[in-house]
């Protein structure tokens, strides 16, 4: 099994930035894609960005240009930068890996505990 841990979620004012973070922890792992998504009260988790172990990134259209994905591989460890936060960025942030582990190299599709963001005056 592979744990995800998210962390850096809080309360900023409109306009503030917040970085999260997220580690993946096991044993005998290898993280293909790690992505960030995030669900706000009432409506679907959505996409917020994706980044393979490569670092080729995919972003939410209306998020391009305030969120920025980067990956530290050889910490299995991936970060959301989220500048001008707006009201509309108040969700649960989850963090999702998918790669395989173990010995005969069993797919996994893993989720973290998420982490609250919300943004407020």
């Amino acid at each position: 099994q592979v744990q995800l841990v998210e962390s850096g979620g809080g309360l900023v004012q409109p306009g503030g930035s917040l970085r999260l973070s997220c580690a993946a922890s096991g044993s005998r792992f290898s993280i293909n894609d790690m992505g960030w998504y995030r669900q706000a009260p009432g409506k679907q988790r959505e996409l917020v960005a994706s980044i393979t172990r490569g670092g080729m990134t995919n972003y939410s259209d209306s998020l391009k240009g305030r969120f920025t994905i980067s990956r530290d591989n050889a910490k299995d460890t991936v970060y959301l930068q989220m500048n001008a936060l707006k009201p509309d960025d108040t969700a649960a942030y989850y963090c999702n890996a998918k790669g395989t582990s173990g010995l005969f190299r069993i797919p996994f599709d893993s989720w973290g505990q998420g982490t609250q963001v919300t943004v407020s005056s």
